[in-house]
């Protein structure tokens, strides 16, 4: 992954009541570091135990000089309540706030640190300030358990701070007839992510400044190594190179304030004539380096895909929902070998944006459906450039981060893999298999309007992706309910 995903800096720090013993705090803290860099994290420790108001402005000033941006709030004890929010408040990145369990039973007199009725002080602070927090399912734990805690933590500060400074280049307009993609940016301010909206003129004037850069070579070859007996058009691959450039400089030179950057460009239908090829390898390409490139300028497929880039550290891909699975497909491949009815299935797609180390195996092909368009089905020449094969099968999560077109903010997150099932179609596309999916797709993605693309993790990563979600402050968060579990809008005499 390259620089466009965020190093979490973690630092811990311990809190305690006046009336308790400052020395149980500390020790209990140093008992968590040492428990945490044992299961191979790294964590700062600061040595200021928070009691007061001062001692608040002492411990920022101290992890702030070790660069941390993140932070965990350690409640060796009850903790004390206005000083220990106060330092959420004061801290500018992600903060998680825990607390210790009690060890023994032979030692509840002085031992006993009371962090389990601390916490709830904490959080009825925390809401009458308004300050965000992560706090975890069951807050309270040993060294050991609370080291747990914090390792799934650092992907939750770690998308909260790529969002935080994140901004999302576009050139479109978005496509006639794409209503779905086309949905309102207010969110995106919302969320603090800024937006540059660009034409695919100024891609084009961009794309052709950048010929004959004595950079193409080295990238085109990259692109023949990487893609080995794939390189089915070697021609092409200078193309392309040159247009990748275009896309990272432009992310260089426009980034301005903001650190991060994801992209929604437009790719056809004008698209390939003028530039001389499909994008979609390229598009794979920098999705692998951890800058998506969301196609059809679908911007909150962009923030989604970004979302997931750093939830898994990984590359991800940006699908539509696209087609059932055939029922003679299903009996031949699918039933008696997997716990999937039919319509638990469906075949995810995309022309080629998914990247080469997230498929069975690739190979640049063309676009089918643009070159009957475009080419009249002829041979294929402008409508090259698609990355094609089927997904590589393993856990996946399907979600999406979406603006209403009230502006409101919603996501979905469903859990399933990929079949390791023959697709027999073209693209880059696998065989997807959601536990009640039938029903997710009537009464999530259908009854909530939801467009036709949805975001890939490599993963399962729900439980990440529904903490991420909650502390954004998205209250209609969806997922695939089992069958004990009625939607809203679910008829129960079906």
């Amino acid at each position: 992954m390259s620089n466009n995903i965020p190093t979490v800096k973690l630092g811990i720090v311990s809190v305690s009541r006046d009336c308790f013993i400052i020395s149980l705090s500390e020790k209990r803290r140093k008992a968590v570091v040492e428990s945490y860099m044992k299961k191979g994290g790294s964590i700062y420790e600061c040595m200021t135990t928070v009691e007061n108001e001062l001692d608040v402005q002492k411990a920022i000033t101290e992890v702030k000089d070790a660069e941390c941006n993140a932070l965990i709030v350690f409640l060796g004890n009850f903790g004390p309540e206005t000083s220990e929010t106060l330092i959420a408040r004061e801290f500018s990145g992600p903060v998680m706030y825990i607390g210790a369990a009690e060890e023994t039973g032979d030692d509840l007199m002085n031992g006993r640190g009371d962090a389990y009725c601390g916490m709830l002080n904490c959080s009825y602070n925390l809401g009458l300030r308004k300050i965000k927090a992560v706090i975890p399912e069951y807050p309270i734990g040993t060294a050991d358990e609370i080291a747990d805690m914090i390792a799934e933590f650092i992907p939750v500060a770690r998308t909260l701070i790529g969002l935080s400074s994140l901004k999302i280049i576009t050139f479109g307009p978005r496509p006639q007839d794409f209503f779905a993609c086309n949905a309102p940016i207010k969110g995106l301010y919302d969320l603090g992510v800024e937006i540059q909206e660009n034409s695919e003129l100024d891609l084009l004037v961009s794309y052709k400044a950048h010929a004959n850069d004595p950079r193409i070579a080295g990238i085109a070859s990259d692109m023949a190594a990487e893609l080995g007996v794939g390189n089915q058009y070697p021609d092409l691959l200078p193309r392309m190179a040159q247009f990748e450039l275009t896309l990272l400089d432009w992310a260089e030179q426009n980034r301005g304030a903001k650190e991060y950057v994801a992209f929604a460009d437009k790719c056809w239908p004008a698209f390939p004539k003028e530039f001389g090829f499909e994008p979609c390898y390229v598009n794979s390409r920098l999705a692998a380096k951890g800058i998506p490139v969301a196609c059809e300028v679908d911007i909150y497929g962009a923030l989604s895909e970004y979302i997931g880039a750093c939830v898994t550290n990984d590359a991800i891909t940006l699908l539509d929902i696209n087609n059932s699975v055939p029922a003679d497909l299903y009996e031949q491949e699918i039933k008696g070998k997997y716990s999937y009815t039919l319509q638990d299935t469906f075949m995810g797609f995309h022309c080629g944006n998914t990247p080469l180390c997230k498929l069975s195996k690739g190979a640049v092909k063309y676009q089918l459906i643009q070159n009957r368009l475009l080419e009249d089905g002829g041979s294929p020449d402008f409508t090259r450039g698609t990355l094609e094969g089927d997904i590589a099968p393993g856990n996946i999560t399907f979600f999406r981060l979406q603006s209403a077109a009230d502006t409101t903010l919603h996501a979905y997150i469903a859990q399933g893999e990929v079949l390791p099932v023959a697709t027999r179609s073209f693209g880059g596309t696998g065989i997807f298999a959601i536990p009640e999916m039938k029903r997710f797709y009537r009464h999530v993605l259908i009854a909530k309007r939801y467009p036709h693309h949805g975001a890939v993790a490599f993963g399962h990563v729900g439980k990440t992706l529904y903490t991420v979600f909650d502390y954004l402050g998205i209250e209609d968060i969806a997922f695939n309910q089992p069958q004990t579990m009625l939607y809203k809008d679910e008829n129960p005499f079906q």
